[in-house]
């Protein structure tokens, strides 16, 4: 007999559809299903029933529903049919029963008020909605009113009213002042709920004009504010004080200090009030009093306790909150108000009401022809709640009458339903607090059996575990369901199986020959359906060798195994757990395939280790506890590397695999990280040991990788951070069985080293790769592309053969295989090769050349046919060689030049000719066996250049206006000459350069003799030669005229004889020290190349100590030395950067002495007051004068010394052109003053401001600045201020003031 029962919980959640009602149907939620079944109406989406909507935005009414065939709806405001079509604000959406009033265009929201329904109908009946009341915001403004100010004595309660205007929702109120901070609240200072501000006792502080409440209008997001509220507090002080302002001094007065006073309760009034509250809202209580001191509210529930966890205490306790109230929170609240004085208290009675709530509502209904079913409905409140039915939106007590329906009361029974018996019934039930709505449809279906479990579905599961087998059904009648072992099997029956209401089969301990197919049958006398599924018992996962307790010593190392067995079509994962957690996130852990190890144990990895074995189908696990002990004392710890592994041994033999395995030696107190496992092939390489792998320091077993016919011999080696240990013993030899190649010989290739033959290579197998005795190769070849048949020869173990009497230089397909005395290896890969090469045949035709320039040219020639080159075009070579110069008409020894061109090109570029040059250049092609014919020379000439400078310029014979210049041809002239440029120009002492003159000389000139030249004079020539192209590169040297014979008085005479100029030596000379007290101006004269870089070197006189070294900045010829000693001798020497042992001679100054001293006022000395007037008198006739000078626009002979000296970084600069301004007079030699005008934008550059102008003042009688600037002549220059100085006179230049500016 078939056996049916309910699934137990636990196996609810792997099982589909196990709850079927007896007395309906279920249609279950499959989506395809769903498409295909009728169905009434159901209500998706709605607005809610009280729906406050914005004004200034279109209204939305929402009505969604569901149905097959998809629903009609329709709609009634305020108890009567909308027609929709008959007003042009409003539409419906597409699909939809949503309305949408179109207010932004034109509509006014509140000609929309009132109470809306939706109906939702197809042919199998209607479904409503609830009633829809829409209402738009308000947010009106607050009404005027005169507010007097409030007088409130120090210590009194106030009360300040806010009276919002009533708006649509409510508002939110908050106090804020003026500045739009919100008002500080306190225990003393709170708001109420209604929104008034409430004083327990005002303070001073309170004084204040401007409290505003403010409404906030969330709906409509604006804001209403009140008019502010003034409030003066009177303290005590103050009111004594007016009166004893007007009090004569006999009367008595005096006011009462602050009064203390206990409480009492500004809201509520009375001892007693009622709250009523709904059932599910929030009750709020509220006890707001006044007192001094400020009271403390305490709120209790007589005859009960507040409830927990739903009861909060707000706005400094005086607000008492309780969520979701039920009718158990009804009774009596009472708030007790105390201080020091007394208290005081209120009672609220509080009752909660109910508007309805479900306590079982209507359900769908699905029924078969023929059945019965019920629909209930039942709801609860306070008061209870009246229950009405009504039939496609229309009162039961007046739709069409169905025989098969009857109501009693809150529930409609239906017997023997027919198809015409379907519709949507809905129950409402009421109370005066509100009303719920509930659509509930029963749909009577005659639907054939379906099966909606996917077709051959498969169901593993573990061996002795359930297992349980759907067959999700829908039909209706409902079908009866039988299952089948097999497609054509008997029908399951018997204690071993168990069906469920739902159509599961359920195996209670399937077996491994449960493994098959199922077959599920559904019928009803509609029809039949059957499904097969398909069920894989799998073996159990099991630990065959478990983690075992251990107990090791600190800093040592452990290992647990977790060796398993699984079943072979499931995949396990292990996992590891220390004391039911993760394990440390710590490298001393190693997670290997079957085991845990542990390196340098700690105390802290003292615990519990678990291993989990997961499969998707079961999970086993096994634990093993680690007790971690101290170490004994030991000596000290020796390093060294492990001892060799021994007790190899070979277990698992295969043809190609085999497992090793081995126990380590020693770790000799640093622990092993790996072990390298080589190999010995006896057979072929006997002695000879090679590298097989090497695995991780925690394992001991490997699975090599064997070759055949190799008799192998393993042996292991342990490594540790010392080193590596000695070998192993080697384990027992394991000869592996013959097999045929496994691989063919690489590197295949075909060259001929003849024209006649082909020489095939390749590189052999080794030894253990030929798998076999007796390794051979099959060599074979043929002629690319020509329908030959292949031709082969087999070879002993070789690595070469060659192929005679073949064509020169063809293509040819090879393949080299392998073979031993047991067969072939795999067919090989073709690759091409070709016979051997020979020298090209013919010569690179149309050669032509293109001269681009004197020294660039083009080659282009036609390529050669590849059939002649006989080989592997490697590319083109030029050669090419100079025939002679067009300009010397001479021959000399014939250099050929090659330049090679790889590939097929067809141009080049010929670089680094000569110009005006006659050249011979021949092209011939190349292969890989050397070089073919040469094309015939060509010839081509390059065109004339510019020459090279002239060989050598002289000059000679100086006099006092003339100097005699000669000079040799160029080297290379690279064309016919036409002409000599000479240039020369003076140049003065200070190195300047004067006017350059030019003058053209005949090419066929070597001298020249320049007259009229200015005696005494230094003059740089510049000298270069000429062609049609342009100017060569020029040649430069320097001369000097002679003195005039009056000015050579004292100067010795050139010897007899010397018409030569001398060559001119750098020299510096007359170097002059003006030193002060701590400082001196260094100055020199230098004659020699341009740009030399100075330097000073001084030291203490008759000292040994080294030479103090200092550059000089620039070209100049002056600097000053600063920090020196006063009263002590100095020597000082002026040298020269680049030019070895240059110096000028040594010249001693001595600074002068230091001034004592005096520790006395000055300041109150007569004869210093009257030193300070004269001095006074004297500026002020100075700077009249000064004044006088300037505007009679005179200038300084100081100004033309400083034109003809010619350092630019020193010349002063008028205002006009943006340079500095004009220079004192001649007469006027005295020092400016701090303060005396000066040009705004003379600024004197930092790394400047140590040079002087030393060449106009010498001895140390000359005036200097405290930095050693010289002004005795020169007084233009600014004075540098020191760095913290705030004395200087010089106005702020634009930058500055920009970098100023804040």
């Amino acid at each position: 007999m078939m056996k049916k029962r309910s699934i137990s919980a636990s196996k609810a959640s792997l099982v589909l559809f196990l709850c079927q009602m007896i007395s309906a149907l279920d249609v279950p939620l499959d989506s395809k299903l769903l498409e295909e079944l009728s169905q009434p109406p159901t209500i998706t989406q709605q607005s809610p029933k009280d729906y406050i909507v914005d004004p200034r935005e279109n209204i939305v009414i929402q009505c969604e529903a569901k149905g097959k065939p998809p629903p009609s709806f329709s709609w009634t405001r305020n108890g009567t049919h909308f027609d929709i079509d008959k007003d042009a604000q409003v539409t419906m959406k597409p699909n939809s029963g949503t309305l949408v009033v179109n207010i932004m265009n034109g509509g006014k929201a509140e000609a929309y008020e009132g109470v809306y329904q939706c109906t939702a109908r197809n042919e199998r009946g209607a479904a409503i909605s609830n009633n829809i009341v829409i209402r738009p915001s308000r947010s009106p403004l607050w009404t005027k009113e005169k507010l007097e100010p409030n007088h409130v004595r120090e210590g009194d309660s106030l009360v300040l009213h806010c009276r919002p205007p009533v708006g649509l929702p409510p508002p939110i109120i908050f106090w804020m002042d003026n500045a739009f901070q919100r008002l500080p609240q306190s225990e003393r200072v709170s708001q109420g709920l209604n929104g008034d501000l409430y004083f327990s006792n005002v303070q001073p502080e309170d004084t204040r004009e401007d409290y505003i409440c403010y409404a906030r209008f969330n709906h409509t997001q604006t804001i209403q504010q009140k008019q502010p509220i003034s409030v003066k507090v009177f303290s005590m002080d103050s009111l004594n004080d007016t009166i004893a302002a007007n009090l004569s001094d006999t009367d008595i007065y005096g006011a009462k200090p602050v009064t203390e006073r206990q409480p009492i309760l500004l809201t509520p009034t009375g001892s007693t009030s009622t709250k009523v509250e709904l059932r599910g809202n929030v009750l709020l209580l509220e006890c707001i009093a006044a007192g001094l001191p400020t009271p403390v509210i305490r709120w209790i529930k007589e005859g009960g306790e507040l409830p927990a966890n739903r009861t909060f205490f707000e706005n400094f306790k005086k607000t008492l909150k309780i969520t979701d109230v039920s009718e158990a929170d009804s009774g009596n609240y009472k708030c007790i108000a105390r201080n020091i004085l007394g208290s005081a208290h209120h009672v609220i009675s509080v009752t909660v009401k109910a508007a309805p709530y479900w306590i079982t509502a209507p359900r769908n209904l699905v029924l078969s022809p023929g059945e019965d079913g019920t629909l209930i409905c039942r709801a609860n409140g306070n008061p209870k709640p009246n229950i009405s039915w009504l039939a496609n939106g229309v009162p039961i007590s007046i739709a069409p009458e169905d025989p098969s329906r009857k109501v009693d009361g809150d529930t409609i029974i239906f017997s023997h339903v027919q198809e015409r018996s379907s519709a949507v019934y809905q129950c409402n039930a009421s109370n005066e607090y509100g009303y719920l709505l509930a659509n509930a449809f029963v749909n009577v279906l005659a639907e054939p059996p379906r099966i909606l479990t996917p077709a051959n579905k498969l169901y593993q599961v573990i061996a002795d575990s359930p297992a349980l087998l759907d067959c999700a059904y829908f039909g209706s009648p409902k079908p009866e369901i039988e299952w089948f072992r097999g497609v054509k099997g008997s029908i399951l029956r018997g204690s071993e199986y168990i069906f469920h209401d739902n159509g599961t089969l359920e195996i209670p301990v399937a077996q491994k020959d449960s493994t098959g197919t199922y077959t599920c049958v559904a019928r009803n006398e509609l029809g039949k359906i059957q499904n097969e599924v398909q069920l894989e018992v799998k073996d159990p996962t099991m630990i065959i060798k478990q983690p075992e307790y251990k107990v090791i010593q600190r800093y040592g190392q452990v290992s647990f195994e977790c060796i398993i067995k699984h079943d072979t079509t499931l995949l396990p994962t292990i996992i590891w757990l220390k004391d039911n957690g993760e394990l440390p996130d710590d490298e001393r852990f190693l997670v290997g395939k079957d085991n845990l190890t542990i390196m340098n144990v700690t105390d802290k990895d003292d615990g519990t280790y678990t291993c989990i074995v997961n499969t998707t189908l079961d999970s086993v696990s096994a634990s093993a506890v680690l007790t971690v002990v101290a170490a004994p004392p030991t000596p000290a710890i020796i390093y060294a590397r492990p001892n060799p592994p021994f007790d190899l041994e070979l277990t698992g033999q295969l043809e190609r695999s085999v497992e090793l395995s081995w126990i380590p030696g020693d770790e000799n107190n640093s622990p092993i990280t790996s072990f390298v496992i080589e190999y010995e092939d006896g057979l072929h390489e006997p002695g000879v040991w090679h590298y097989q792998t090497e695995v991780p320091g925690t394992q001991t077993t490997v699975q090599l990788k064997l070759s055949p016919y190799v008799n192998y011999s393993f042996r292991v080696i342990a490594v540790n951070e010392i080193g590596r240990s000695q070998p192993s013993e080697p384990s027992e030899q394991y000869l592996t069985k013959s097999a045929n190649p496994d691989e063919n010989p690489s590197n295949v290739q075909g060259i001929g080293s003849e024209p006649d033959n082909l020489v095939i290579t390749w590189e052999s197998l080794k030894g253990f790769q030929s798998n076999g005795p007796g390794l051979q190769y099959k060599v074979s070849w043929r002629q690319k592309d020509v329908d030959d048949e292949w031709t082969s020869v087999i070879v002993a173990n070789v690595s070469k053969y060659i192929v005679s009497g073949t064509p020169t230089f063809v293509p040819y397909e090879i393949k080299v295989q392998a073979l031993n005395d047991l067969g072939y290896a795999p067919e090989p890969s073709e690759v091409i090769g070709h016979s051997g090469e020979d020298l090209p045949m013919v010569a690179p035709g149309n050669v032509q050349v293109h001269v681009i320039n004197s020294t660039l040219a083009k080659v282009h020639w036609d390529p050669v046919p590849l059939k002649t080159v006989r080989g592997h075009l490697q590319g083109y070579k030029v050669y090419y060689w100079k025939v002679q110069s067009l300009s010397r008409r001479s021959r000399r020894h014939v250099e050929k030049k090659i330049l090679t061109f790889r590939g097929n090109k067809t141009f080049g570029m010929l670089p680094g000719l000569e110009p005006y040059s006659s050249y011979k250049l021949n092209v011939r092609v190349v292969n890989g066996k050397g070089e073919g014919p040469a094309s015939p020379d060509k010839v081509f000439k390059t065109p004339e250049g510019v020459p090279s400078s002239p060989s050598f310029l002289k000059i000679t014979n100086p006099t006092l206006d003339s100097l005699t210049l000669e000079w040799g041809l160029p080297t290379h002239p690279n064309g016919i000459l036409t002409s000599y440029i000479l240039k020369f120009q003076p140049i003065n002492n200070t190195h300047e350069l004067g006017p350059l003159v030019e003058i053209r000389i005949p090419a066929n000139e070597s001298s020249l003799i320049l007259k009229n030249l200015n005696y005494s004079t230094r003059y740089k020539f510049y000298f270069n030669a000429q062609t049609s192209v342009g100017s060569g590169s020029q040649i430069t040297e320097e001369a000097v005229t002679i003195m005039d014979e009056g000015k050579m008085a004292g100067i010795l005479r050139p010897a007899v004889g010397a018409g030569k100029v001398q060559p001119l030596y750098p020299r510096i000379r007359n170097v002059t020290t003006a030193a002060a007290e701590t400082y001196a101006n260094i100055s020199w004269e230098y004659e020699g190349p341009d740009h030399a870089n100075f330097y000073v070197e001084y030291g203490v006189a008759g000292s040994k100590e080294d030479w103090k070294k200092e550059i000089v900045n620039g070209s100049r010829s002056f600097f000053v030395l600063k920090g020196l000693t006063p009263g002590t001798a100095y020597k000082v020497r002026v040298g020269a950067e680049g030019l070895s042992g240059f110096r000028s001679s040594e010249d001693v100054f001595e600074t002068g002495p230091a001034m004592a001293s005096r520790q006395v006022d000055i300041a109150t000395q007569g004869w210093f007051i009257g030193l300070m007037c004269a001095v006074a008198l004297l500026i002020l006739i100075l700077l009249i004068v000064c004044f006088i000078r300037r505007n009679k626009g005179g200038k300084y002979p100081v100004k033309e010394k400083e034109d003809a000296h010619a350092d630019p970084e020193i010349q002063p600069m008028k205002e006009d052109d943006g340079t500095f301004g004009e220079y004192s007079d001649a007469e006027d030699h005295k020092p400016l003053k701090k303060g005396s005008r000066t040009p705004s934008d003379r600024t004197v550059k930092k790394e400047d401001s140590d040079d002087s102008l030393v060449d106009y003042g010498e001895g140390v009688n000359g005036q200097f600045n405290e930095d050693g600037s010289f002004i005795g002549q020169y007084s233009g220059k600014k004075e540098k201020e020191p760095a913290e100085g705030n004395e200087s006179s010089e106005a702020p230049s634009p930058v500055n003031a920009m970098n100023s500016f804040v």
